[in-house]
């Protein structure tokens, strides 16, 4: 083995019971644990660098809230800001970070908890660097199972666009977008420690639905890889998943077993949650003895700064927003006559209307890019389409390019150009005007060529 050091640790992130639950636009307080929450750091040393990738069951750590994390992790732990790679599994049933008025959850409560979460993320990481062994790496390209992954934005029949039609509705005609069935996956084997394998793929946390606390099916991938590989740890950091979730339209044979339609059309239920983490560790477990093993012979960090222009709302638009907004946050909604995902999506475009009522007319957002040997990923703080994932996979220059979606920051859902034609809540909702996502795929593609060129020069 080489200069190459891996470092591996685990804590407890579980809040208080009756914190507000974070994922939809529907007030939820944490009635119980259906399993814990965690956070996970994986430590990688060469020579006097190190970087640090840390996995947190949460459904998004906004990026103010993000910046002050890697701060203090920075100033605990001695590394820099730009080297923690800090990435949501984004579980819809994780608890809220920041206040919401909609919700009349108890302030203290949710500031208290995200003050614990940054304690338990320097925790995390203190650990991980302590852990420290020699360790080399081997990478492979595995293949999602039937019945797990879908495109959940479709074009209907009449026309329209709908995100999460009902099942089995007649108007459904095809989905709109390809799902990437390819999961990635690092698997890091130490001397004298656990192996650790990095799981990357892109489908939607979001299928257990209710009251209690869930890591959703990371949770499951990963205490059934563990059990199957002694002596193994599994980390989660999810693909772009924007636009895929896990409700088939059209069920056949066993699909909807232990499982139930949710308010918003799609199958939840922790049953599906069971589901879906089996069976992506199922496939973890049919490619894990088959990586490839590669040279890792550096490590390096690189961000990379974009401007992306606001989706600022016509003055002529405002007005309903605002009367949608106060029915919200007055708990009002069945007066606002939309019902399931499409008051969902009502909803969360006039809040979207309302914040950018008075600008800004840009945003600064930071990607980061990890060099491991010839690997890379690609850190992009919001929600990428498939097709923006496959698009940013597509580089020879790299053995395996592994996109994470909510790394360093929450942004909201980044839309091709063709979802802002066709509608539906992912571009009506995106405070980013039409292109975004192909400004992103521009300043990733030159952001993984900046990464190789720097590794070239040294």
């Amino acid at each position: 083995m080489s200069d190459f050091k891996v470092g591996y640790a685990r804590v407890n992130i579980n809040p208080p019971l009756g914190i507000g639950i974070c994922g939809y636009y529907v007030p939820r307080f944490a009635q119980g644990i259906l399993d814990d929450l965690e956070a996970s750091a994986l430590a990688l040393t060469y020579g006097d660098k190190r970087i640090v990738l840390v996995s947190v069951d949460s459904c998004e750590i906004y990026t103010e809230l993000a910046d002050q994390y890697r701060l203090a992790i920075e100033q605990e732990c001695g590394l820099p800001k730009e080297a923690v790679f800090l990435t949501a599994t984004h579980t819809h049933t994780g608890p809220l970070l920041v206040p919401v008025d909609a919700f009349e959850a108890d302030e203290t409560v949710i500031k208290k908890y995200a003050e614990f979460l940054g304690e338990r993320l320097v925790d995390v990481v203190k650990l991980a660097l302590a852990d420290l062994k020699p360790a080399k790496m081997g990478y492979i390209v595995g293949q999602a199972p039937e019945r797990v992954a879908y495109i959940r934005r479709y074009k209907m029949k009449d026309g329209s666009t709908w995100t999460c039609p009902p099942v089995g509705d007649p108007n459904i005609d095809h989905p709109i977008g390809e799902v990437d069935q390819r999961i990635n996956m690092l698997r890091f084997d130490r001397e004298g420690g656990h192996s650790v394998v990095l799981v990357n793929f892109g489908i939607h946390s979001d299928t257990v639905n209710g009251d209690f606390l869930s890591a959703d099916f990371p949770g499951w991938m990963r205490k059934t890889v563990e059990k199957a590989l002694d002596g193994t740890k599994c980390m989660f950091f999810p693909g772009a998943q924007g636009d895929v979730g896990s409700t088939n339209v059209h069920p056949s044979g066993g699909d909807l077993n232990d499982t139930e339609i949710s308010f918003d059309n799609e199958m939840k239920s922790p049953g599906m949650a069971r589901f879906v983490g089996r069976a992506l560790a199922g496939t973890v477990l049919q490619v894990y003895d088959k990586v490839a093993y590669v040279d890792v012979d550096d490590i390096h960090v690189l961000p990379k700064e974009i401007m992306l222009p606001a989706n600022v709302p016509a003055p002529e638009d405002l007005p309903l927003a605002h009367k949608y907004k106060e029915l919200h946050d007055a708990g009002r909604d069945a007066e606002i006559p939309y019902t399931a995902m499409e008051l969902t999506t009502v909803v969360a475009e006039a809040l979207r209307m309302c914040r950018l009522e008075h600008g800004p007319m840009e945003f600064k957002m930071e990607l980061t890019g990890i060099q491991i040997g010839p690997v890379a990923l690609l850190g992009v703080p919001g929600e990428l389409f498939s097709e923006t994932g496959m698009e940013l996979k597509k580089n020879d220059d790299w053995a395996m390019v592994l996109p994470c979606v909510l790394t360093n920051g929450s942004e909201g859902y980044f839309p091709p150009k063709s979802a802002y034609e066709e509608g539906g809540y992912e571009a009506r909702t995106s405070q980013y005007k039409s292109g975004v996502a192909e400004v992103l795929v521009s300043g990733g593609k030159e952001l993984l060529d900046d990464l190789k060129r720097v590794t070239e020069e040294r």
